[in-house]
């Protein structure tokens, strides 16, 4: 009852926390204005800037924001215990990460949705533009080399999610010519892709529960799964980036918003079954470890506190660190200001978009902490052996290192064993819960290549200002470069092609690539072990990240701070968010050095004063703009038809 209890509180305060914090951050600091112009109504492009209802938003950004973020981090973050873990999850999501999402949506719908990094330009100086773009550049790059990984991973652990992985994408673009193109209601749709969807994953898991499962089709089926589950890592690199290539360059609502979307009603129904699972699990039991026993209580086997895990870093700051998605992720301020702000066609739905995702988010990550602390305790004995629930913890979090390769899989097993005891097939349930992994880590890949297209045109467009002086202080990033100069003659400079949508994103898809086809530390040159680079880097990921969450609050906390707006909320967790994140990376550079790690140790380095020489500038200028609102941004530039940008109103 203990872990029921624990859901369903996390539950009601989020909910409580959206109704008054939230609520009183939309009216009184934010002051959203459902008559206000927002950038998708103002410029709408149809392929960036597309007005969109607020449920299909929602979807795209959370989807976005989660991956497997809010999976991996407190599924190891438990290893000091799942108390602490609870904690900065429940805490940290309401107060520090709902308000970093919801912060930078908002202002950079006030800014024609331009990027976190363009609209530091803005209200900081130029060079804290620049400073802030080049962060962007290279966390972006990491993500996009290490989630194709991730995926082939979880391909190889779980075979059964390929195949509906890759037919939803027909799906999500059925959804999006039916309700985009065609005008279509939602509801009907939404019913029909969810509907197919649970199709695929019963199909990719081999149709169990019909009689033929087992026979020809059913082998064939599997057979295919575990050709496909064979193949190298790099090999699934070069797919899901090329697929990613596609997801870019297409207008928005063709794939990547309809793929988002119909992946927030698959996973939002299936935490929705983990839910009831849990609760049948709290009140009857787990499912019986022999046939004809009884069902297994519901009890938590990892331990409440443990400060020393074997080989694990300290607890303080690296809690801070390790759980990001969940509670803050610094990656958030780019979905926020790249995409979700650029679809949003009534700046009143920021709050349910930017705060209400978050705290989905966090619910998402206590869900996890109490499939692993507990799920796994029922359900395992009868698939591997005899082994109690508090022997196999020992097993999968014998220390940190191991943990690291096994927190995904206890989350999908423990999370499955809450569906088994709803009676569900174990195939099937396996399948559902490898099918969510694999598809939160897609929607954040190809969203991570669109904002990576963002950055680079936005780099590109500084270095090369005779091709389009006024496009990024208009927009917030080129769309004149589209359908302007670039298409009416041929430029030798390769700045010029990086500012086109196409150049900018096969520079962002080759270059991950690259990173990608390296080994991981340690490893050979061969077929097998190439494809897994972006390990290289990765280390340095998690402090960067957050680091680039206390950016975001700076940015943010500049904005309110020209214009006189209360700043208490967003300063606090500012600082918390530099100071902690800064020590865990200098912790971090001391160890790498002391192994011999060089290239961490330089890159780390080069990052970390990035950052400083940013917060230095915004120190400098602080005193002096207080009530000084930045300068207005100039006029859209027309469109290559002629007609004004902001023809067609307002859509609330």
């Amino acid at each position: 009852m203990e872990t029921l209890a624990i859901a369903l509180g996390a539950l009601v305060l989020y909910l409580i926390a959206y109704h008054t914090y939230g609520r009183w951050l939309a009216r009184k600091i934010f002051r959203l204005d459902a008559k206000a112009l927002t950038p998708s109504v103002e410029i709408n492009d149809d392929r960036d800037y597309v007005p969109t209802s607020r449920g299909i938003v929602f979807g795209h950004h959370f989807t976005s924001i989660a991956g497997t973020g809010p999976i991996v981090g407190p599924a190891l973050a438990i290893m000091w215990g799942w108390v602490p873990a609870l904690l900065w999850v429940l805490f940290g999501s309401i107060l520090i990460g709902a308000v970093h999402d919801f912060g930078t949506l908002v202002v950079s719908l006030r800014n024609r949705g331009m990027t976190v990094g363009e609209i530091a330009g803005r209200v900081i100086n130029p060079r804290a533009r620049l400073l802030f773009l080049f962060i962007l550049l290279f966390a972006l790059w990491v993500v996009l080399a290490i989630f194709g990984w991730v995926i082939a991973r979880v391909f190889t652990q779980f075979p059964e999610s390929i195949l509906p992985v890759f037919l939803q994408i027909p799906i999500a673009i059925w959804i999006g010519v039916m309700v985009h193109r065609k005008g279509k209601k939602l509801l009907v749709p939404s019913i029909i892709a969810l509907s197919l969807m649970y199709l695929t994953v019963w199909f990719g898991a081999a149709c169990p529960g019909l009689a033929w499962s087992g026979g020809a089709l059913g082998g064939a089926i599997q057979g295919l799964n575990a050709s496909l589950a064979a193949w190298p890592v790099w090999a699934w690199v070069a797919v899901l980036l090329a697929y990613c290539y596609a997801a870019s360059v297409m207008p928005v609502w063709v794939l990547l918003q309809p793929r988002d979307y119909i992946n927030s009603l698959q996973l939002i129904s299936s935490l929705a079954l983990i839910i009831v699972g849990l609760a049948v699990a709290a009140f009857l039991g787990g499912i019986s470890p022999v046939e004809g026993g009884g069902r297994m209580p519901l009890e938590f086997v990892a331990p409440a506190f443990n400060k020393n895990p074997l080989n694990a870093p300290p607890i303080f700051p690296f809690l801070f660190v390790t759980i990001a998605c969940g509670a803050i992720s610094g990656f958030h301020c780019l979905v926020s200001s790249g995409t979700s702000s650029k679809q949003l066609k009534c700046e009143s739905d920021a709050q349910f978009v930017g705060y209400g995702s978050m705290l989905l988010e966090g619910f998402l990550a206590t869900l996890v902490i109490l499939a692993v602390a507990a799920g796994i305790g029922f359900g395992w004995p009868a698939k591997f052996g005899d082994a109690s629930g508090a022997v196999l913890w020992n097993q999968l979090y014998s220390d940190w290192n191991t943990a690291t390769g096994t927190a995904i899989g206890a989350f999908v097993v423990g999370s499955a064993n809450f569906l088994e005891a709803l009676g569900v097939n174990h195939v099937m349930a396996t399948a559902l819960m490898g099918v969510l992994v694999a598809s939160f880590a897609g929607t954040t890949l190809d969203t991570a290549t669109r904002l990576q297209r963002y950055v680079v045109q936005e780099l590109a467009a500084t270095f090369a200002p005779k091709v389009s002086p006024s496009a990024l202080a208009a927009e917030g990033y080129d769309t004149e470069f589209e359908s302007g100069q670039v298409g009416k003659s041929f430029s030798l400079n390769p700045l010029v092609w990086l500012t086109n949508r196409h150049g900018a994103t096969l520079f962002a898809v080759t270059s991950a690539f690259v990173l990608a086809l390296f080994p991981k530390p340690g490893d050979p040159w061969t077929w097998e072990t190439i494809g897994t680079g972006g390990l290289i880097l990765w280390p340095l990921f998690g402090a960067t990240n957050q680091l680039l969450g206390g950016l975001a609050f700076l940015v943010v906390s500049f904005w309110l701070w020209r214009r006189g707006i209360p700043i208490v909320f967003t300063v606090i967790p500012m600082v918390f968010m530099l100071v902690l994140p800064g020590i865990a990376m200098f912790t971090d550079v001391v160890k790498w050095w002391d192994k011999g790690q060089f290239l961490l140790v330089g890159v780390a380095l080069l990052i970390f004063a990035l950052e400083v020489w940013l917060v230095i500038e915004a120190v400098l200028l602080w005193p002096k703009v207080k009530g000084v609102v930045e300068p207005a941004l100039p006029p859209l530039p027309s469109r290559a038809d002629g007609k004004v940008a902001t023809e067609g109103g307002r859509s609330c």
